[in-house]
Parts: C-alpha cells; structure tokens; sequence
C-alpha cells in the first residue's frame, strides 16, 4: 500500500522550497491545470509515501492547530544534523511544541502555511 498526504495551499512556491531545501525531500512529480489545479509531489524516491501539494486561484482557509503536525525520522545523525543546520542558515524558528514528548525528542517549526512539522531525534542510526 502507498500514502499521499495531500494538501491545497496557496504558498506552493515557499512550500517547494522548505520541504526540499530545508527537510532535504524532492520533488517527485508535478502537474499543471489538471481541472485547474496545479501540483507538486515530495518525497524521497523509492518510497512509498509523499506528500502532495496543490494550488489553484481559490483563497485556502486552513483550519488546524498544534496537535496537526507531520513527523519526519531522519534515518542518521548526518541527516539530522543538516536538517538542523539548514533551518538555522535559513533562520527558520523552533518552537515550543504543544505535546511535550516532542520538546524532548525532536525539534518544532512551521512551514509556510503555519503547520507544525517535527524533526524527531528518534531511531538516528
């Protein structure tokens, strides 16, 4: 079985550049006035999940709070560590998480649309 999550957004540009440039994804896919939708899908290859993001003229009213979070598991230190360097060239600000179990075992930001995406510290090999 494959998972998409899948998402509308009216930031898609700002939301291309922090999941690859800053979580370090890529971009898989994409899609032009598919019924006037455009889209994108991230990811990492050969997986089976990404995420999908999609934009059209209509004005998005997200409607979320601070326990709606994607959670990534870098799978080294490596990688854990240039993510972390990343958001601290690009001035991206932790946060304090609502649910405490992640101040202790990740880090908290915001992409561009004010969603909490958490960079666990969990299972690093």
């Amino acid at each position: 079985m494959q998972f998409r999550v899948a998402r509308h957004t009216n930031k898609i540009e700002e939301i291309s550049e922090f999941y690859t440039k800053i979580i370090g994804l890529e971009i898989l896919g994409d899609f032009k006035n598919h019924s006037n939708y455009d889209g994108i899908f991230i990811g990492k290859p050969y997986k089976d999940w990404h995420l999908e993001f999609t934009t059209t003229h209509e004005e998005v009213n997200h409607q979320f709070d601070e326990d709606d979070c994607l959670v990534f598991y870098p799978e080294s230190q490596y990688e854990y560590d240039a993510i972390i360097e990343r958001l601290e060239i690009n001035q991206i600000e932790i946060i304090i998480s609502k649910n405490p179990y992640w101040n202790t075992n990740g880090i908290s930001i915001k992409d561009p649309d004010g969603f909490v995406v958490i960079i666990s510290s969990l299972k690093i090999k």
